[in-house]
C-alpha cells in the first residue's frame, strides 16, 4: 500500500513540473515520512481508542511533543522500529499516567533530575539531522530547559492527576529519549553534529 501511495504521488509531481534527481529523492523522502507519520498516527489513535484511553493518550502526546521539538532525541532507524516502540510508548504511558500516584516529593526528585539531564543532555541530534550550529543548539538547550520547569510547577500545581502526570511522564521519557546510553544501546552515534566542526 504505501509504495502504491508514494508511486502514485510521485508520478503526479514528475508529470506536473520538472526536478532533479536530488530534488525528486528528497520530495520522495518527504512524502515517505508523511505517509508513515500519518497511518502511524491513525493506527496509534484507534488502539488507544479500543483501550478506551484517548483522553489520556492526547493529553500525553501534546505534551510529550511539545519537550521533543526542542529536545529532539533518537529516531528508529527502521520503519518497523518505529512503529513498535510507537505503538509501545503512545499506549504504554497513557495507561500508566491513569494508574500511577505519586507524592510531591517523588514528583520533585522526579522533576529535578529531569530538568537537569534534559539541560545537560539536550539537544540530541541524529546521524541524518545534526545540529550544526552552535547557536541553535544553545537556543534549544534553553527552551528544553524552560519547558521542563515549567512542567514541574503545572505538575505540582495542578489536582487532575492525568494531566500532571502527564508532563511528568513526557520528561522521563524524553530523558530516555535524548540519553547518550540509548543512543548507545541501539548503535546510533552521539553528537553528530561534532563530525561537522
Amino acid at each position: 500500500m504505501k509504495k502504491f501511495v508514494i508511486s502514485r504521488l510521485m508520478n503526479y509531481i514528475k508529470s506536473n513540473k520538472q526536478y532533479s534527481k536530488e530534488e525528486l529523492e528528497t520530495i520522495e523522502y518527504g512524502i515517505s515520512n508523511l505517509y508513515l507519520q500519518i497511518t502511524k498516527t491513525i493506527v496509534i489513535t484507534g488502539i488507544a481508542i479500543i483501550l478506551k484511553i484517548f483522553i489520556p493518550y492526547l493529553i500525553f502526546i501534546i505534551t510529550y511533543n511539545i519537550i521533543r521539538m526542542p529536545s529532539f532525541g533518537i529516531h528508529a532507524k527502521k520503519s518497523w522500529q518505529c512503529w513498535v516502540s510507537s505503538i509501545i510508548i503512545f499506549n504504554v504511558f497513557p495507561y500508566l499516567i491513569t494508574v500511577v500516584n505519586l507524592n510531591e516529593y517523588i514528583k520533585v526528585i522526579l522533576f529535578t533530575t529531569a530538568t537537569l539531564y534534559l539541560t545537560y543532555y539536550s539537544p540530541a541530534d541524529t546521524e541524518k539531522r545534526p545540529i550544526i550550529s552552535a547557536r541553535r543548539r544553545k537556543m534549544y538547550k534553553c527552551v528544553s530547559c524552560i519547558i521542563s520547569i515549567i512542567y514541574s510547577f503545572l505538575c505540582l500545581y495542578i489536582k487532575d492527576q492525568v494531566v500532571a502526570n502527564a508532563f511528568l511522564f513526557s520528561l522521563i521519557l524524553q530523558c530516555f529519549i535524548v540519553s547518550p546510553f540509548t543512543y548507545k544501546l541501539f548503535g546510533q552515534p552521539y553528537n553528530n553534529y561534532k563530525n561537522y566542526l
